[in-house]
């Protein structure tokens, strides 16, 4: 799928996502774990790397917009992941 975001809006719908919907379900029990998120659908994984979550996402949602961050911290924002996708 084609798309025509800037990272800068990745990252603006990935944290109102996150500030919305997720926040108050994982904070609690998961501080400092990654979560990454697909800012198409809303679905998430949580890691203890960006590498680890976006993977666990990715076996869901193959073709994810990623937006990650580290769980209670702004000291993590990070777009993408599109190193990660898989040819074939």
């Amino acid at each position: 799928m084609a798309r025509h975001r800037t990272p800068e809006e990745t990252g603006r719908l990935g944290d109102a996502i996150y500030s919305r919907e997720i926040q108050e379900q994982v904070e609690p029990t998961h501080l400092g774990k990654i979560i990454s998120i697909d800012v198409d659908s809303g679905e998430y994984a949580l890691g203890d790397s960006v590498l680890a979550a976006t993977n666990r996402l990715r076996e869901r949602c193959p073709d994810a917009d990623v937006w990650s961050l580290r769980i209670g911290s702004g000291a993590l924002r990070q777009f993408g992941g599109g190193f990660l996708r898989r040819s074939g």
